[in-house]
């Protein structure tokens, strides 16, 4: 049954794409689209084809394969209200990846003719498919590793360049020095030493600027199908990332000045139930809320779909209706399958000295059943032992060299026997006992970091600190009380070992999970696992209502019809 002009234009105004055209220019578009459907496992178009057309997902769901050096990647899962095939129409060239269809799916393709005529009677749509393109082009080429197979980025974006023009007017302006110098070297001052400090000026200030061009490079903000995100870095000193799920999104707003409406940026301010994720100084400040408010009205549109199946399905049930056959809805990807990459397991001699150790004495991160464990770097152990290690490794040496001294020395021993009775080698004796109390102190400073454990279970996060033979402080919250995370690495050491702090906020308080490796991929676990758990919880209280208001409705249809019945009795 083909899809009526209206409903055409209802699902394209829900297409940031499109905002910005007027009536005339929908009803235009909607007549030009081509219907066209394809069942699951159909192929949409093969990697290096013809590129002959741009299609938006009106139903269903794809999934986007690249094929490089015989090695397959899978680039997005698209679902509806979607589209895809537009950069192979941008940039003139051939696809750049085979589409295949995961359900039942239908298309509105736009030729290439009509994609190029819509350029010329809307130029406006032209910027708008320009940022998605971008977005996507450098979403592939960055390839964060935090993002899940399911999740797809549609919006991602640096700060605009008039940022970083402002910074460099400073360093700019410092140019004049090393110029005054060689210009002084050449025609006053013939002298090696001004020589010398006009190159040094001149390299200090090209690696300031150097410097901040990289540093404007580094800060990005995200908007994925899932969530909207805020990375920034400032290199070798801070790390942070700032995200909140769609869901918990309250507002969109738009913050322009007069030199932003000139040059087209702005900051997008996304408020949350805990605060606000600002995206600022970003080109196209506009574009970019638009498409924030349309994932989070798809996130709330997809969540009511799926609750009113839900109901009908219940009734159904009360009913003693038969259950339709179970497929997956429009806007639902595919199950993903598992990997089967498990890791590695340790030798028998590592898990002997591991297990001699207490098993997970010296393991940064470990799970014990459905719960994941976290420790301290162990650059963390070393900053705090150092003075114990160094007195260990020194005592040991000095005691090894005494050995060796005294295994030179004919008069000289360990251990020499004297009228019946025995002596030890003062020095080696001296060196033993500093061994002791050394070692006695790395132990303890071991065994404090080792006793400092953050944990995520399947419905709350831990955190333990106990010292050896002391007390002991426990600090929990459930998962589902999680309203955000922040990661955070600080420090030329925080960002060439990889720690950092996650900072996680519950109701009015905060929680830390201090110095562990990876900070990034700790956040995504506990998001991971509170979205999971929060699913499960909302899951369970909504399927108790949904079967109470099952049952009322069941009751009242049933009800109904024995009135009805008795009325045409009492009638006849």
């Amino acid at each position: 049954m083909a899809i009526e002009t209206s409903a055409r234009i209802a699902f394209l105004k829900k297409i940031h794409l499109f905002h910005g055209l007027d009536d005339a220019e929908f009803v235009m578009l909607a007549e030009e689209l081509h219907e066209r459907t394809f069942a699951k496992g159909d192929v949409v178009f093969t990697q290096d084809g013809k590129a002959d057309g741009f299609y938006l997902i009106y139903g269903g769901s794809v999934r986007i394969i690249r094929k490089q050096d015989k090695k397959e990647t899978q680039l997005a899962l698209l679902v509806k209200n979607d589209y895809f095939g537009e950069m192979a129409l941008v940039a003139n060239r051939k696809r750049s990846a085979t589409v295949t269809a995961l359900t039942d799916t239908t298309l509105l393709e736009l030729s290439r003719a009509d994609f190029d005529n819509l350029y010329k009677i809307a130029p406006h749509i032209k910027n708008n498919l320009s940022i998605a393109v971008q977005s996507r082009v450098l979403s592939r080429k960055l390839k964060f590793k935090w993002i899940r197979p399911d999740e797809v980025i549609y919006f991602l974006a640096r700060k605009h360049p008039i940022v970083l023009w402002e910074k460099l007017i400073l360093p700019i302006l410092a140019l004049l020095v090393p110029l005054g110098l060689f210009y002084a070297y050449f025609t006053i001052i013939n002298f090696l030493i001004v020589l010398l400090a006009g190159i040094f000026s001149l390299l200090a200030i090209i690696g300031i600027m150097f410097w901040l061009w990289v540093d404007w490079g580094n800060d990005y903000y995200i908007v994925t199908n899932q969530r909207v995100v805020w990375l920034e870095k400032v290199v070798g000193i801070y790390d942070s990332r700032q995200e909140s799920p769609l869901g918990t999104i309250l507002s969109v707003g738009i913050e322009v000045n007069q030199l932003g409406k000139i040059l087209d940026y702005g900051n997008v301010i996304v408020r949350t139930f805990v605060g606000k994720v600002p995206f600022n100084h970003v080109h196209h400040p506009n574009h970019a809320a638009k498409m924030i408010e349309e994932y989070w009205n798809r996130t709330k549109e997809h969540a009511a779909g799926l609750e009113k199946d839900a109901m009908k399905n219940a009734i159904r049930k009360r009913l003693g209706l038969p259950q339709p056959k179970s497929a997956q809805g429009f806007g639902e990807p595919a199950p993903l399958p598992k990997s089967d990459v498990k890791p590695p397991k340790p030798s028998a001699g590592m898990a002997a000295i591991l297990k001699f150790l207490g098993a997970e004495t010296i393991k940064l991160r470990y799970e014990t059943g459905a719960s994941v464990i976290y420790r301290k770097h162990w650059i963390v152990l070393v900053l705090q032992a150092w003075v114990s290690v160094a007195g260990v490794v020194g005592s040991l040496l000095l005691f090894i060299g005494r050995l060796i001294q005294l295994a030179f020395l004919p008069d000289a021993a360990f251990i020499s026997l004297q009228g019946g009775g025995f002596s030890i080698d003062a020095w080696t004796l001296a060196f033993l006992i500093a061994f002791v109390p050394f070692a006695i102190w790395f132990g303890y400073e071991l065994l404090d970091w080792s006793n400092d454990k953050f944990e995520v279970t399947s419905d709350q996060i831990i955190d333990i600190d106990r010292k050896p033979f002391g007390t002991e402080s426990r600090n929990a919250a459930p998962l589902e009380g999680i309203m955000s995370t922040v990661y955070e690495r600080k420090g030329l050491l925080g960002n060439i070992f990889n720690y950092g702090t996650v900072y996680i906020t519950v109701g009015g308080s905060k929680l830390a999970f201090e110095d562990v490796m990876d900070p990034a991929t700790v956040q995504s676990d506990i998001d991971r696992r509170r979205m999971e758990r929060t699913a499960k919880k909302n899951e369970g209280a909504v399927a108790a209502e949904r079967e109470r208001m099952a049952e009322w409705l069941a009751t009242y249809h049933i009800a109904a019809k024995d009135f009805r019945d008795e009325e045409n009795k009492n009638k006849k």
